[in-house]
């Protein structure tokens, strides 16, 4: 009997589906805990990167959040909804930012003008491998969102498509004046991007989660309201202090 991955992808059930959203929705959610991992995890692949550690920056790619963002690029363009793409694409665009300008002034602190190690130079050499990389970890990672019998698989992915340490690579060149590391780095972390979007907006569609935009908006404004108040008491907090 002919397995028809299509027709599986929309038998996946309703509630797994709507858990996806909300999980996506809550997990792009610039609050202070989104950006202070994306700090932490962008210093840890910084210094391995400048000690040439590759098990230091293999860990920094546990603690990224960064690809919940562009998966929720993704979802935003298959529900054809401004506000979240207007979201998702703000958050990315200033996680991305945090994490060079960290990355940019850990190398400036901890190791200025440092040789460029090998795990450096591998973030400078964008391939049709690494292409083909972040096509497959997309349509992995979106289909794993919603089974949640296969949600254990979400570390491994993340490793596999390595986000972080294109970015602290291109602080650590930036940091250095050097354009061709930078220059490198980025064109590698676009193609990572690019590949994640597409492929999981190929999983997103056939999975029909443009039916739960509804959904998707309450989840937005849930959040968004969340993230308002922690403000307004961390301000206070800081008034009084």
């Amino acid at each position: 009997m002919r397995f028809n991955f299509i027709a599986h992808l929309r038998t996946i059930n309703e509630s797994d589906k709507t858990k996806a959203v909300d999980l996506l929705i809550r997990e792009s959610t610039g609050d202070f805990d989104f950006y202070f991992f994306i700090t932490l995890s962008v210093l840890m692949a910084t210094l391995g990167l400048i000690a040439n550690n590759p098990a230091i920056v293999i860990g920094s790619m546990l603690l990224a959040p960064i690809l919940f963002p562009i998966l929720s690029i993704s979802l935003s363009v298959i529900m054809s909804d401004p506000i979240l793409i207007a979201r998702s694409t703000t958050t990315f665009l200033k996680a991305s930012a945090v994490a060079v300008f960290t990355a940019a002034a850990a190398t400036l602190v901890f190791s200025p003008f440092a040789p460029i190690t090998n795990e450096i130079l591998l973030r400078t050499e964008p391939s049709l491998i690494y292409v083909g990389v972040a096509i497959v970890a997309g349509l992995a990672v979106s289909y794993s969102l919603a089974q949640p019998a296969l949600s254990a698989t979400l570390p491994g992915i993340a490793v596999s498509v390595a986000l972080i340490p294109p970015l602290a690579t291109i602080g650590i060149g930036i940091a250095n004046l050097d354009i061709q590391v930078a220059t490198g780095a980025f064109t590698l972390y676009l193609v990572n991007v690019l590949g994640i979007i597409f492929s999981s907006m190929f999983i997103f569609a056939f999975m029909n989660l443009y039916t739960k935009r509804k959904i998707a908006e309450k989840i937005v404004k849930k959040e968004d309201c969340r993230v308002e108040k922690e403000n307004e008491v961390a301000e206070k907090s800081t008034n009084h202090a």
